[in-house]
């Protein structure tokens, strides 16, 4: 089927006032991933939040946004991206109202993990509407605008999380990162009403597998709770058993995709052809380890920050900064870079975030906690950000190379979904190692404690980085004529 831009949007006022609509919702979306990290250490005091909770506060929402990547795509080609994006934007604004009103970390947690399946649901409608809006070179630059909104909202998120509870207090300027949400949505949800097209491309699509998503959400829940609670709970038996639970899950899910795979009759959640292509599993390996390795360093930041060396949110939402920063810098140059180098610009990108991590750890292994600063990590956070821009952009892209060009658009779906699942996994093991290391042995050993047990969890994220670095070179050299893959970020 070929796509055109609706009738309704055919001057390029009106499609470039839609992409307005749609980048409010990917700013909001991108705002309240990285607002959290500074207020989880306010979380443990004002409610009481437990570490496994601040936890779950995290991977609950990244694991929830993640499974409903790809049934929220498929939705939309049946019965228009418009209503999902709307629906998405409004329960996500909703979702927001509850985390801001949560009593306790239970409540936090579920709303939470709304927030996430709200987040996961509209994300699909942004980049196929873009698809279907713009041609050409005007395609290329609506991405780009995406690109841009997502990386400075990314930047902003600790600073307007910090300058909030700064200004508010802990008690009330939790409340208010997810508040800030509310006007946003209200404004993107009439507006997406007004002014985005209707109709759909595919109501004779197949299914979604609904069995597919369960199976696997209950696979990835039973290994997570286990990865989360069991530092703390000592490691009693249940926990192995749900461990082994998660494993046998996994692999009747995988016989599950086979199975429907066969039949024609709905299309899996994971296609199991696109495993047929070594590159494209290695590939996905990459996208989670990748992802388990950049979204738990300013998890593991924040707490240390704030909680070990007693410094305000504000002050730990400037030391993300240098990274923030220069991940704009390196995605602006992603495309430059990847068309001069190949897949060196994976490598170079992977290369300078295992560096800066390493050198990050290596600061907090050696420096006295008492004299540790946020100059100490400028620079390191600097070129794993430059780093990490210039490999978020491009990865997809050369992640789908791997795989025909008719399989393009289900593999850049399993991708995302990978990423997010990588990102749940990361923040279960890294909280894990982090608290789980943790000792505190006297009233004055308070930041020693955390600077330790911050050391360790870092340790755990430049492992993750350097096996990241290692798998890129199971990608294609290069990437000629390959369909613009889904941004992710």
């Amino acid at each position: 089927m070929t796509r055109t831009a609706p009738s309704s949007l055919s001057s390029t006022r009106g499609r470039w006032l839609a992409l307005a609509v749609l980048i409010l919702g990917v700013a909001m979306g991108m705002l309240d991933t990285t607002i959290v990290n500074v207020a989880l250490p306010t979380l443990s005091t004002s409610i009481e939040a437990s570490e496994a909770t601040l936890s779950w506060i995290i991977a609950g929402y990244a694991l929830a946004y993640g499974l409903v990547l790809i049934p929220a795509g498929r939705i939309g080609d049946r019965i228009g991206h418009k209503w999902v994006f709307l629906i998405g934007v409004s329960g996500f604004t909703i979702a927001s109202l509850a985390c801001g009103l949560a009593q306790d970390g239970t409540a936090l947690v579920i709303a939470r993990v709304a927030q996430g399946l709200a987040g996961g649901f509209f994300f699909p409608a942004v980049t196929a509407l873009i698809q279907l809006m713009f041609t050409g070179r005007d395609r290329g630059r609506a991405f780009a605008v995406m690109g841009a909104a997502i990386g400075v909202s990314t930047a902003l998120g600790p600073i307007i999380g910090g300058l909030l509870i700064e200004w508010l207090g802990d008690a009330e300027g939790w409340r208010s990162i997810f508040f800030v949400n509310l006007p946003i949505g209200v404004i993107a949800v009439v507006a997406s009403w007004i002014v985005l097209p209707g109709g759909a491309e595919g109501r004779d699509a197949q299914g979604v597998d609904i069995v597919g998503t369960l199976l696997l959400a209950g696979a990835l829940v039973a290994i997570l709770v286990p990865l989360i609670e069991g530092q703390d709970l000592d490691w009693p038996l249940w926990t192995w058993l749900s461990l082994v639970g998660g494993a046998l899950l996994v692999v009747v899910f995988a016989l599950w995709e086979v199975l429907l795979d066969r039949r024609r009759r709905t299309t899996p959640l994971v296609p199991p052809h696109l495993f047929t292509h070594p590159a494209f599993t290695g590939g996905v390996i990459l996208a989670m380890v990748y992802f388990a390795a950049f979204t738990s360093i300013f998890f593991t930041i924040s707490i240390l920050w704030q909680s070990g060396l007693g410094h305000s949110a504000l002050e730990s939402g400037l030391v993300s900064v240098p990274f923030a920063l220069g991940s704009i810098i390196g995605a602006s140059q992603s495309d430059r870079v990847a068309h001069r180098l190949g897949r060196g610009a994976l490598v170079l990108g992977t290369g300078m975030v295992a560096a800066g991590l390493i050198v990050v750890w290596i600061v907090l292994a050696t420096v006295p906690a008492a004299d540790l600063t946020n100059w100490e990590l400028l620079a390191p956070l600097a070129i794993a950000g430059i780093g990490s821009g210039l490999f978020i952009a491009p990865n997809a892209q050369f992640i789908v190379a791997t795989v025909d060009r008719a399989e393009a658009g289900a593999a850049s779906g399993v991708i995302g979904t990978m990423q997010r699942v990588g990102s749940a996994v990361g923040i279960a093991v890294i909280g894990s190692v982090l608290f789980g290391t943790l000792e505190i042995t006297g009233p004055d050993a308070v930041a020693a404690g955390f600077a330790v047990s911050a050391g360790h969890a870092m340790l755990v994220s430049a492992i993750f980085a350097v096996a990241a670095f290692g798998l890129v070179f199971v990608l294609p050299r290069r990437v000629s004529a390959v369909p613009a893959a889904v941004p992710t970020e």
